[in-house]
């Protein structure tokens, strides 16, 4: 095996973003930048309530106000030929076709007009009168009612090996309840989308994570044939999950251009961002764990009840990572719900995971603190070689070297674990650490090159760059490939005219992507040594195309010194174009388990008088596969950290519970970590390439860095105080509570 501490020698990566350029001369032009011609502005009007139904709505004042076009409510807006359309992420959407009212924010009426400022004001004249009902809202006194969910692809109740017996073999046995807030995406961009018609050809600019999947949405909201819908996102400001669907506004802005007959711009503000488009639900979870007398596990149950919306389940699968990240013969998980007349709940970064592993890690410290051991130590001795869940063997797996190497960083060996025995001056000091992980995905992908007769090769996909770097990822797959310069790259995405890709979500766009333009590149090879042979301009001329390849921009023989630049050769036959396709190996898919992992430990400082909570330091090792850019790929998990910390501290949606509105919908008062919050972050990856997953060795990077830092935090705020909260997220009034309180709060 390869030594994990020396990184593997790989084709030198992008040193800067291949976008970087256009953003910061402000030349990436976002969804809510493109202005077609005779732009006309919408506005969405929301509930007020959380349930019931709109009798009547009065819209003469707003229709008679300045630059007022168009005033939609549920009783003259067009009716579509499916009125809950389901996209295909499954999301709910309200789009005026019932007076019934599901959730406080919900969309009821859209204003159009010439201005947005005038569409805005207008929308203050509309007035709905309301039957309400009694809503539910609360969570926690309901968690009796929980159930199963519904849909038929939620993950199964998780059940090997024989549970009662296991239970009574346990030398000892600990169990908790943890708990984990709603949590709302904010991306810095807010949704943006303009739509605009030429007969019933419909072209969309969408701030998405998915253009494939508002494609297939809209198409079917409006009995469209697919190809007369078009959807395009050069740029995405941040998604994080909640672009990952097709929401409200995106059908609705087009409705409202089919009705005016002009395109539409619907922009979503802040406070909009809080409603109907997705949040991390709310759960509880309890865990109980039973180890033998060498602290091995004999028996784990994870069983989680979190908030659903009554018109559609979504599920936060938060024990998700239990059935597979520690040694035990004998694991129980389960998924339940409890309904609420709330919006509709959607994947946030690594859905599951960075709720899930908050409380499993936190269990485990506990768990190490009653048996006296270090918690290192007792991840070491439960280190899963094979997924213990799927009973298969890992693609790659190399966690123990990351425990080994994040620990010496950061000094582990010179823990006392005694809690309250570190200070600072005044401050208490806490170590704490924790595991982390996430799925390896990949889906099918294609991908287009086109070699032109100056030189450039555009490489093209109808994928998204989020923000996370797939257009470096993949102009360097080019340049790696081929051996051109990156200047000579043209990169293009987000255009559905472009070949498929997957949704930009579940950190599977690099290893979808990056294989599609790795044979699109094999297939230029292939396209380039056929047409040389039989061309007696070039150098090749009569050559065996096998004994051709591509080296440093240059077309070369095995077997002679000839050579030739594939310029020359798309000068001399036009514009060549090829496609390539990849898809997940199929017997890897059923016969592997794929993951990435990580080690990470945190040290806080904690003020006794005050409760403040600052996170000093984090260090944290990756096994991702092979890192295929170390800019964007570092980047990706240092954000992935910094969100982590928020988790662990900050983040928080207020749900109102008489009126079922989020009650700090807005960035000064929903709190996320800013620079003040965030300490020195010592981020190293393994780098060892998993070529069983992909081609090129990589694994997702995307979202595995949010995971097992809270986990760590929380850890260290029990170190640091000896009072253990166990529900997130750790603020001062729960520090300064007594050890039961804070444990209860």
């Amino acid at each position: 095996m390869q030594d994990a501490s020396t990184p593997t020698q790989h084709p030198q990566s992008l040193p800067t973003r291949y976008d970087a350029r256009q953003k910061v001369m402000g030349k990436a032009t976002y969804a809510a930048e493109f202005n077609p011609p005779e732009t006309l502005y919408a506005w969405m009007i929301q509930s007020t309530i959380p349930k019931g139904t709109i009798l009547s709505v009065d819209t003469s004042a707003a229709e008679h106000a300045s630059g007022v076009v168009k005033v939609l409510t549920c009783f003259n807006a067009p009716k579509l030929p499916k009125p809950k359309i389901q996209p295909p992420a499954t999301r709910f959407v309200s789009l005026l076709q019932t007076p019934e009212v599901h959730y406080n924010g919900e969309p009821i009426g859209l204003v159009i007009a010439k201005t947005l400022a005038e569409a805005q004001y207008a929308s203050s004249l509309v007035t709905f009168k309301y039957q309400a009902e009694k809503p539910q809202l609360d969570f926690e006194h309901h968690l009796a009612e929980a159930r199963m969910p519904k849909r038929a692809n939620t993950p199964p109740k998780e059940d090997h090996g024989e549970k009662e017996e296991a239970w009574k073999r346990a030398v000892t046995v600990f169990e908790q309840t943890y708990s984990t807030p709603f949590q709302t995406h904010n991306p810095l961009e807010p949704h943006a989308t303009v739509a605009f018609w030429v007969g019933e050809k419909l072209t969309v600019y969408n701030s998405t994570q998915y253009v494939s999947g508002d494609k297939q949405t809209l198409a079917k909201t409006f009995a469209l044939p697919l190809e007369n819908v078009h959807v395009i996102c050069p740029y995405v400001g941040g998604g994080f999950g909640c672009k990952g669907s097709s929401w409200s506004h995106v059908p609705l802005a087009a409705m409202a251009a089919k009705v005016v007959g002009k395109p539409v711009k619907l922009v979503l503000d802040r406070q909009q961002m809080f409603g109907p488009v997705g949040y991390r639900p709310r759960t509880v979870q309890k865990i109980k764990l039973g180890v033998d007398g060498d602290g091995k596990f004999v028996a784990i149950k994870h069983d989680v009840i979190m908030s659903t919306a009554r018109v559609e389940d979504f599920v936060e699968p938060s024990a998700k990572q239990t059935d597979m990240l520690y040694a035990c013969k004998n694991i129980s998980t389960s998924h339940k719900m409890v309904d609420m007349d709330i919006g509709v709940g959607t994947f946030q970064r690594a859905p599951g995971e960075a709720s899930g592993t908050p409380a499993l890690e936190s269990a485990l410290d506990e768990l190490a603190y009653k048996l006296k051991m270090d918690p290192l130590e007792l991840r070491l001795r439960n280190y899963a070689e094979i997924d213990p869940g799927k009973q298969k063997r890992f693609t790659a797996k190399h966690l123990r070297e990351a425990y080994q190497q994040a620990a010496e960083r950061f000094g582990w060996s010179k823990l006392n674990p005694e809690p309250g025995s570190m200070r600072d001056g005044n401050k208490l000091i806490g170590w704490g650490m924790a595991t982390a992980t996430y799925p390896a995905n990949r889906s099918a992908a294609g991908a287009v090159l086109r070699l032109m007769p100056d030189g450039k090769i555009m490489v093209g996909s109808g994928t998204q760059d989020i923000g996370t770097g797939t257009y470096t990822v993949m102009a360097q797959t080019v340049v790696e490939e081929l051996g051109v310069d990156v200047s000579r790259v043209d990169a293009k995405l987000g255009d559905t005219d472009l070949p498929k890709a997957p949704v930009s979500g579940g950190s599977q766009s690099t290893a979808s992507v990056g294989p599609a333009v790795k044979a699109a590149c094999a297939q230029l090879k292939l396209k380039l040594a056929t047409l040389v042979v039989d061309d007696a301009a070039s150098p090749h001329h009569g050559a065996q195309t096998g004994d051709l390849e591509i080296k440093d921009g240059f077309l070369v023989s095995t077997k002679s010194s000839a050579h030739e630049p594939i310029a020359e050769i798309a000068k001399r036959h036009g514009e060549i174009e090829v496609k390539g396709e990849a898809e997940p190996n199929e017997d890897v898919k059923k016969g592997m388990s794929a993951h990435s992992w990580g080690a990470v430990f945190a040290e806080v400082e904690v003020d006794e008088s005050s409760g403040m909570v600052k996170v000093r330091r984090v260090v944290a090792t990756y096994d991702i596969g092979r890192l295929i850019n170390k800019t964007t790929g570092t980047n990706q998990l240092q954000g992935g950290i910094v969100w982590g910390i928020g988790f662990a501290l900050h983040e928080e949606s207020a749900l109102d519970k008489v009126y079922g509105r989020i009650s700090n919908e807005n960035l000064a008062e929903y709190h996320v970590p800013v620079n003040r919050d965030v300490p020195e972050i010592d981020v190293t990856v393994l780098d060892i390439p998993d070529t069983k997953f992909t081609p090129q060795g990589g694994r997702g990077i995307g979202e595995i860095g949010i995971t097992g830092v809270a986990g760590a935090i929380a850890n260290a705020v029990f170190h640091a105080t000896g009072k253990r909260i166990r529900h997130f997220p750790i603020t001062p009034d729960k520090v300064l509570m007594t050890p039961k309180e804070s444990a209860e709060a």
